[in-house]
């Protein structure tokens, strides 16, 4: 793939619906939803509110709702992969309702590829815009109004990786490391939190799928995808 036309932009910066959206939201929502599918979660629900969670919840109770912030009633977990890493969530449905992260996968769902990120899936989100050969694509920067440098880092690093595959990633996780949203999770100044948070928030590539939003009866699920290797590419 030769190039890719990419502008990174805060939620409130969408005008108009992107052809191919890359939401990225490192601390923590696309991290959680990336590690609920590796303990099993068949999909992930996006919810507009909490209201939504729990009435969805409430139509659904064998589905698992996620949220921000402490715990909550109706809410059996919240935003944190520290925490998720040890529940089996074998076939659940889960669905999640964060402060940044859904709202900018909601705030694109009429994209017709609409990608959820974080580096725990950078490899192979990238590499999924490099075998559509996605030439136009806009990276949604979730956190602090699009100023979250964890966020605009690996949006740029996803961006660069998809075309230059030799790119290195540690400048753009040296970043990430050095934010606000990660000295936050750290200090514990957000709640909800597991020590481990940001260390599971940096681990480049640990899953080897990208995740994919689509519209389905009017709600946004989120569901993992298989992108091929490189072997797997140069074969073909």
């Amino acid at each position: 793939m030769t190039g890719m036309d990419t502008r990174f932009l805060g939620i409130a910066d969408l005008v108009e619906a992107p052809s191919v959206a890359v939401v990225v939201d490192v601390m923590r929502a696309f991290t959680v939803a990336a590690w609920a599918f590796a303990q099993g979660a068949e999909k992930i629900v996006l919810a507009e509110s909490l209201d939504e969670a729990l009435a969805l919840k409430a139509r659904h109770p064998d589905w698992v709702a996620l949220k921000d912030g402490p715990s909550a009633p109706g809410f059996e977990m919240v935003n944190s992969p520290g925490l998720l890493r040890s529940v089996d969530l074998g076939g659940r449905t889960v669905v999640q309702k964060t402060t940044a992260g859904t709202v900018g996968a909601l705030a694109v769902k009429e994209a017709s590829l609409v990608l959820c990120a974080g580096f725990v899936v950078a490899e192979a989100t990238a590499r999924l815009l490099r075998t559509r050969e996605c030439a136009d694509v806009t990276f949604v920067v979730t956190g602090e109004d699009g100023r979250a440098d964890e966020d605009l880092a690996c949006a740029q690093y996803i961006a660069r990786r998809a075309v230059e595959a030799g790119t290195d990633a540690a400048e753009f996780l040296r970043r990430a490391a050095e934010s606000r949203a990660a000295a936050e999770l750290a200090e514990g100044v957000r709640q909800g939190v597991h020590p481990d948070d940001v260390a599971l928030c940096l681990e480049l590539d640990r899953f080897p799928f990208a995740m994919v939003a689509t519209l389905e009866n009017s709600l946004m699920v989120l569901r993992p995808c298989a992108v091929p290797s490189l072997t797997d590419e140069a074969s073909i």
